[in-house]
């Protein structure tokens, strides 16, 4: 690499380095002296001891082109408004070799530095009716958010393509690490099962990410987990590419930091590769793919590369970076070497290089000025319809699908043992019941956590599982949250149907990006293409008569109610909870859904409402073939016009105890509608009842500056009747603390009176 930097002249202070580093390659090129070859053959290697042929390289260099050249037509029609994105890949061109050496059925879940990768993945599937597929023409749509762009429709740039196994992903810092772990052991996870993959069986799922993201949590996390597993000699195919470039947008990684974390680490095993040198680094990549599918063990390939161009179009480096830094940086362009390469074995002379080099400039803004004519998306219809489709007719029909009969007299005992033919049982009971329900329906449902299997739950809810559906279905984990839910995409993304439990709702704050940022928008960043379907059970809510504070009691259902497109169910009884898991797993398998299942601690064994012994918090099992539409409502008194209470979870039997006393004071008949579903609000519903009711109450459990209540007044005011005698009771901006200060904290029975009272 010094014989090239010597060829780069030094140059000015100019602002744009995207042009200084087209003008090094050109003037590279042209003023090349050094020996050159007789045009090899095809398949003899490109340079003598080489593992790369001629065959590779010339492909290889060709998706370093395309990659750099769509990197400088982004920054060049940035400025005109006709690209909208530019965090380039340059300097990153080596990654091709990644893609080379793995098939386009291996699942990736990229950096966004991977347009060499991407144009070489391409060359792996054949297109339609004999068109091959465009990586230029498929770049230049997303880089001009085209709703035609075939990866997202418009709505991001991302590296993805569906026929390709490119999972499109806006991945906030290495938090697609855990999913790409998690979709390796599926692809293992789907032979324990007998679940049929539409990927061969050893395929290995590959996951890119810059140097500075291997140092964040949710990445180490990942790395972890991959350890934990191979440790206990259990497969875990997944490639872990870490693309060196020495630095993260301004803050400079230690030298020889990223092998010196991860050579020495035991069950992730190290492999070192040029990424700088197609001709030195093939080989490195090659054997780390070769090991990691063979050996099915999770693999760690250090890529060396370099970032040059900034970290996006508008990082002007030289504010902050010396001219003579630079200059050394740009010296290492892979490109520099590339072409040295090709002219040193006789692949290309100068003129026929530099015919290539233009011709690709000239076709990729080609497609980026036809990407500009073709259409945008202009309706906020279009925008949102990938992000929660809903099927309400299949979904009904697969909700209420019973056609599991046997499996059923199997896994319970007999006619007589089947939950519905047994006295009406209080919650936990009937979760359990329904989920033993939901794994004879379906054969590919998983369950799993932390103390899931032997012992149950912690709350003993997954009692019986583990036995019936043994532990290649329902299996502890490791104690990581973030893990836990990039299982469940995993598992997802394999085609199976995941129910990952988490232990407490305090717990889930732990791993919400996984949910928020990755779970929650693949459907809309993959314009429906993509889908990782699960039911996440949470532990959830308060009221455990002091026990536990905070992290056992935590009512911060706002938190999963700010997700775009996630679905949140809450029971408060256990028919109910039967009927919506039903529904959620059909949401989940219909539709792709992402969904939430808050079990309210504290109902889990209430088997009382109005006195101790009265036994009327316990309902009869519904049959299999019953379940409830999303968003339907429970009304208790549907034609009481006096008050009408809304509220979920623990706010029901509150509301109701509440409901007698008032009525015994005031006379008034109470209706109280169990909303059920938090996420989305069935604001019709709220609208209805609110205008048929007098006066109007809200009972929510969660916290007076972020609850459930502010969607359900919004909806009543929204709907006109905000002028209506309104109150709110609600739980105070505090965390629950221990014994009996946490009742001063939640709302309770006599809150709830008292509000009534300030309405008359």
């Amino acid at each position: 690499m010094n014989a090239v930097a010597n060829l780069i002249p030094a140059r000015h202070k100019n602002v744009n380095r995207a042009e200084v580093c087209d003008q090094n390659f050109l003037e590279f090129v042209q003023g090349w002296s050094g020996p050159v070859s007789q045009a090899p053959l095809a398949d003899a290697p490109v340079l003598t001891g080489s593992l790369c042929s001629v065959r590779d390289f010339v492909e290889l260099f060709d998706s370093q082109l395309i990659s750099r050249h769509l990197d400088l037509m982004a920054r060049v029609l940035r400025v005109q408004n006709k690209v909208f994105y530019t965090i380039g890949s340059s300097g990153h061109e080596g990654n091709a070799m990644v893609a080379r050496l793995t098939r386009y059925t291996d699942p990736a879940f990229l950096h966004y530095r991977s347009g060499a990768f991407m144009a070489e993945r391409f060359r792996k599937l054949p297109g339609t009716d004999g068109k091959r597929l465009d990586p230029i023409m498929d770049s230049a749509l997303s880089f001009a958010a085209s709703k035609d762009d075939p990866a997202s429709g418009g709505r991001h740039k991302v590296w993805g393509s569906k026929p390709l196994w490119v999972l499109p992903q806006t991945s906030t810092i290495a938090s697609h690490l855990p999913k790409a772990f998690g979709t390796a052991v599926a692809i293992e996870q789907a032979r324990r099962i007998g679940h049929k993959l539409l990927i061969p069986e050893d395929s290995i799922a590959i996951c890119s990410f810059g140097d500075a993201s291997s140092n964040h949590a949710t990445a180490q996390t990942a790395f972890n987990a991959a350890g934990w597993t191979a440790y206990q000699k259990l497969p875990a195919p997944v490639l872990f590419v870490c693309e060196d470039n020495g630095i993260g947008i301004s803050v400079k990684t230690p030298n020889d930091w990223v092998a010196n974390n991860f050579r020495d680490r035991k069950d992730l095993d190290y492999f070192y590769a040029d990424g700088l040198d197609l001709a030195a680094g093939y080989e490195g990549v090659a054997r780390a793919i070769h090991h990691c599918r063979t050996t099915r063990r999770p693999t760690f390939l250090h890529l060396r590369t370099t970032r040059i161009m900034g970290h996006a179009g508008t990082d002007f480096e030289i504010e902050w970076r010396s001219v003579e830094e630079l200059m050394a940086v740009e010296a290492t362009d892979p490109l520099l070497r590339s072409a040295a390469i090709a002219l040193l074995a006789g692949v290309y002379t100068k003129t026929q290089l530099l015919e290539r080099y233009e011709a690709i400039r000239k076709k990729c803004f080609a497609a980026a000025q036809e990407a500009d004519r073709r259409p945008k998306l202009t309706d906020l219809a279009e925008v949102m319809a990938p992000l929660a489709p809903y099927h309400p007719n299949q979904v009904a029909l697969e909700a209420r699908r019973a056609d599991f009969a046997d499996k059923r007299l199997a896994v319970f005992g007999s006619a007589e043992k089947l939950p519905e033919r047994l006295p009406a049982r209080h919650l936990a009971i009937q979760i359990n019941q329904a989920l033993h329900d939901l794994f004879c329906k379906y054969p590919e449902a998983l369950l799993f956590g932390e103390d899931v299997a032997q012992k149950g739950g912690v709350y003993t809810v997954t009692k019986g599982l583990h036995k019936a559906f043994k532990g290649a279905r329902v299996f502890n984990t490791l104690l990581d949250e973030t893990i836990i839910l990039g299982l469940a995409q995993g598992f997802a993304n394999m085609g199976m149907l995941p129910l990952p439990e988490i232990q407490y709702l305090a717990y889930f704050h732990n791993a919400c990006d996984q949910i928020r940022g990755e779970a929650a928008s693949l459907q809309f960043f993959s314009n429906g293409q993509y889908r990782n379907p699960m039911v996440m059970r949470i532990a959830s809510l308060g009221y455990q008569r002091g026990f536990g504070g905070h992290f056992h009691n935590d009512n911060s259902v706002t938190a999963l109610r700010d997700i775009p497109g996630f679905v949140v169910g809450c029971p408060s009884r256990g028919d109910d909870a039967a009927l919506m898991l039903r529904t959620l797993m059909a949401l989940a398998r219909v539709d792709g859904r992402v969904c939430a299942f808050l079990e309210p601690i504290a109902l889990y064994m209430t088997k009382d409402l109005y006195a101790a012994g009265d036994g009327q918090w316990q309902f009869a099992y519904p049959p299999p073939d019953q379940a409830m539409t999303p968003g339907e409502e429970r009304v208790y008194s549907p034609t009481a016009k006096d008050l009408v209470i809304f509220t979920f979870g623990n706010g029901v039997p509150m509301s109701l105890r509440a409901a007698r006393e008032i009525e015994a004071k005031r006379g008034w008949k109470v209706r109280v509608v169990d909303l059920r579903w938090l996420q989305p609000l069935n604001e019709a519903a709220i609208a209805r009842h609110a205008g048929e009711c007098a006066r109007i109450l809200v009972v929510d459990e969660g916290r007076r500056s972020a609850g459930v209540g502010e969607g359900i007044i919004t909806a009543v005011v929204e709907a006109g009747f905000g002028a209506k005698p309104l109150k709110r009771v609600v739980g105070a901006d505090t965390y629950t603390p221990l014994a009996g200060a946490a009742l001063l904290v939640l709302p309770g029975d006599a809150d709830i009176v008292a509000a009534a009272g300030a309405l008359a």
